[in-house]
Formats: C-alpha cells, structure tokens, sequence
C-alpha cells in the first residue's frame, strides 16, 4: 500500500505544520539551563536516529496509515533549546493567562471531538464513542485546572516564629513525558494541564502507533495560545530518550507505561537527581461479596474489563467473588460479554474493537493458552477472531488460581479472569497476593464493610460499587509495582513545583 497522507494537520488548526528542518530559528541559543548551568548535549548534536520511522499502522484494516521520520540530534537539541525559552515564557505569565489558554483547549477539545475521536479510533483501535467521550474527558481536566490550579499553587501562609514565613509552589522547568498508546489524549492532558498550569513546559515522547495523536495534541495548544515551543513533541528512539532524560534542561520526567520502562526511566533520573512520576501496570481486583447487588457487580465488571478494547492499566481483571455467589456471578459476567458487539470501531454500535497491535493481541493470546493450560477454563472466549485487524475475542477465564499466568501477570487485553474466594477476608488476601498496586473495586450491600475492605487494599484508588477509574478531582497513581507519584487533584500540580519556604524576619 503506498503512503497517503492523513489530514490530521487539518483537524484542529486548519494550518500546515512546518516540516522538518522548517523550525523557526528564534529563541535561545546559549545552551544553558534555567540556572545558567552548561548543558550543551553534545551526543545529541552528533546523534544519529535509526533509519527506521515511526509507523502508525490501522488495526482495524492493518493497513499503514503514514511514517513518520525521527528528528535527528540537530533537531532533537533545537527543541530542547526552545523548551528552555518558552519556560521563561511560561513562568512569567500569571495563573489567570495560563488558564485562559486552557479554558481555549477545553473549547477547541469539545468542538473538535469527533475529529480527535475519529484520528484515536483509526491510529489505536478505540471504539469511536469511547475516543469522542476521551477528547471530552480531556477538556474536563483543562478546565479543572483552569478553575482550580492558581488555589493549588497559591502562596501558603505558616505560623511561625519569624515576621513572616510561607511556602511558595514555583515551577521547575522543561519536563519529559513519556506517554503511551492506550489513551492517547487522555494521558497526555491528564498530565499536560496541571504540568502547563504550573508553569513548566512538556517535552512529550508519546508512543509510535499514535504519533498522529501526538502532532494534533501540540496543534491544539498553540490554537489554543500556547506558545509554539511550550509543548513540543519528540519524534525519538529510545537511545536518545535516555539522551534527552540526561539533560540538564530537562528537570523532571513522567512516565505511564510498563514496570521494566518505569524502573529505567527511574534508575536514570535518580542518577540525575531528577524528580519523577510513574504510572506503571495493574492487576486490579475486582471482589464481588456475597451480599453483592450480582446485576449491577457483572454490569458494572463487564465494562470495567472491557472498555478500551480491554487495554488500559486500571481495568478490573482479577475477579475475585465469595464462592457463595461465585456460580451465579460468573454465569451473569459470561451473559455480559456474550452480549458485548465487537466489530469496526468507526461503528457506534461497536463494544470492543480490535487491540492496538498485532504482537500485543499475540501476547494475550499466549498469556491466555499458558492460563488454560495450568489449569483455567475459557468459558467465554479465549482465542483470536478470524477476519482483518487485531481482534481478540473477549474472553472470560474460571478456575483461576494464584500462581498462575493469569492470576500473576497483567494481561493487557479484553480477558477476565475469576477466582474464588472463601469469604471477604480471603478476598481482601486475594486481592494483595500481587506486586502490582495501582486500583481496585469492592462490591457489597454492606457499606460499612466496603469501607472497612477498601482501607486493607494495597493500592493506590479503591472504589465500592463502581469500576476505577480516573477523576481530575482525586488524586491518580499506585503503589508496589504499579509505581509512585500522584497525578490529577492538587497532588498532580504540585508533583513537579518546588515547594519553596520563605522566612522573613526584622
């Protein structure tokens, strides 16, 4: 198939994007950090890109939808020079002018959405109502921002000894995030908006497949009225990221992605006394108690599985369930994913579409034979789909034991696994029987005992009686395996700020 090219440069901007090599030429050229330290990245300078582009590739067609050729050393130091402009650009500009921009992106995100949703659908899969409501949910995170972040970073008054003391929340400068392909606005926002809003400045890696998703997200925000440099995209390999990390320019990075990812990207900035957020993997739990509302536990279960084509870090896969109930739950889980249409994600009638790529459906397809061989039974599911694109058939897997494949790894792919448990206790031990520890859910009548179950979790975010999920309002991220740091609430502006005291006296 020959290279076409996508009008994605039209979806927001309705302007030509300069191409490479087209970059302006204005803005520091020094190559000294915000403090003035050298930090002039002479492998960068010198750096040669593999040959190989970014390919994004349809996975509903698993037709090529464009290459994408990677920014060499030159051009990879250029951007980093202009990240360290526009931070002094940034910084200086009140808490009301960098929420008026994001105020504009919420706009353009909701106007724009079918368009956004459309490019999300064709680069990753994603059911197209499920893409529209992300680009959506992206304009909720700018304008709780917009509302809420000059209060978050305002000035904190102590009671001290001295004339006057108070903490102070002043940005740290160019920041790298590394972001991956399963929600690809989503992430980015959930990060770019409070990281903007504090002042810094985002220098964002995002991953191959989606670097269309990319390009737009940068297009939006200088629509917006951010300045060309504030959020810049870096069309790298993974050589120069770990070039880009060392960089005195860049003063912090955030990574969501799997654990040997987090666990490199944190050896390297702590070598670099750089201040970090990881949002890794999840095996969240999903326990069903016998006094469970068992309609609502298996409705709710089968989305929080399912959504997103089964992809996402926060989505229930182990169902652990007192086995007082367990027959009767399973039987209604199965009845749901049965009734799950999967099909084209451009069709609005579509549940679940295909996996983003062909390794990784292969991957859960492995995972999910290696289960049943240990001694799992697919009663729903469990095998790949004959017909074009990486589709996965969703699958419900019973008899599941601890020490298994699927009890033990995360399976990123539309597959439940069900486990029995012989009372709530042993759930709660179920559930922590994991070195992952980012969400998890608690169904039970008793609300009370919910809350009692949710403070035993050891994870990041529980939630009774309804699915995990991120909310702009609370704080995001896990713990163990899962990672550390906190995104959304005020935890996610003040993750890279210096908390700054100052002591006034006579």
């Amino acid at each position: 198939m020959g290279l076409r090219r996508h009008p994605r440069w039209d979806l927001v901007t309705r302007r030509r994007r300069p191409g490479i090599g087209e970059e302006a030429t204005s803005g520091r050229r020094d190559h000294r950090s915000t403090d003035g330290r050298e930090t002039r990245c002479h492998v960068l300078s010198h750096h040669i890109p593999s040959a190989m582009p970014l390919v994004s590739v349809n996975p509903t067609t698993e037709q090529e939808i464009e290459r994408h050729p990677l920014h060499t050393g030159r051009e990879v130091e250029h951007r980093l020079d202009r990240a360290a402009s526009a931070f002094e650009v940034n910084r200086s500009r009140s808490f009301d002018e960098r929420a008026a921009r994001l105020e504009r992106a919420a706009d353009l995100l909701e106007d724009n959405a079918p368009a956004l949703g459309a490019l999300m659908t064709e680069e990753m899969g994603k059911p197209l109502t499920q893409a529209q409501a992300e680009a959506e949910k992206c304009a909720w995170v700018c304008r709780y921002y917009a509302e809420h972040g000059a209060d978050f970073l305002a000035d904190r008054a102590v009671e001290t000894a001295a004339r006057k003391s108070y903490v102070a929340h002043e940005p740290l400068g160019p920041i790298l995030a590394i972001m991956p392909w399963n929600f690809p606005f989503w992430q980015a926002f959930r990060f770019g908006a409070p990281t903007l809003m504090a002042g810094n400045v985002v220098l964002l890696k995002h991953a191959p497949n989606v670097t269309g998703c990319a390009e737009a997200i940068a297009d939006l925000l200088r629509e917006a009225g951010f300045a060309d440099h504030e959020l810049q995209v870096l069309r790298v390999d993974e050589e120069t990221v770990g070039t880009v990390l060392d960089d005195q320019r860049v003063r912090g990075a955030t990574l969501t992605g799997s654990v040997p990812a987090g666990a490199a990207v944190a050896r390297q900035a702590a070598a670099q006394i750089k201040p970090t957020v990881l949002e890794l993997g999840g095996s969240d739990p999903f326990i069903v108690c016998a006094d469970a509302d068992l309609e609502k536990a298996a409705s709710v279960g089968c989305t929080a599985r399912m959504q997103n084509n089964g992809q996402s870090c926060i989505a229930a896969k182990r169902f652990i369930v007192e086995r007082a109930v367990l027959d009767d739950f399973q039987e209604r889980l199965v009845e749901n994913v049965e009734a799950l249409t999967v099909g084209p994600p451009t069709d609005r009638e579509t549940d679940v579409g295909p996996m983003a790529r062909a390794d990784l459906r292969d991957t859960v397809h492995d995972q999910v034979e290696r289960a049943i061989g240990a001694g799992a039974v697919a009663v729903a599911g469990g095998h790949t789909l004959e017909r074009d694109g990486f589709f996965y058939a969703p699958t419900v897997l019973a008899d599941v034991d601890p020490g298994t494949v699927a009890f033990d790894e995360e399976i990123f792919g539309p597959v439940a696994s069900v486990i029995a448990a012989d009372d709530a206790e042993h759930a709660v031990a179920l559930a922590n029987d994991t070195r992952f520890g980012l969400g998890g859910s608690i169904f039970t009548e008793d609300l009370e005992k919910g809350e009692r179950m949710a403070r035993s979790l050891e994870v990041g975010c529980v939630f009774v009686n309804e699915m995990t999920k991120s909310d702009p309002r609370v704080p995001f991220g896990g713990i163990k395996d899962s990672g550390y740091g906190r995104e959304l609430s005020h935890h996610g502006i003040r993750a890279f700020v210096n908390a700054k005291t100052v002591w006034v006296e006579e």
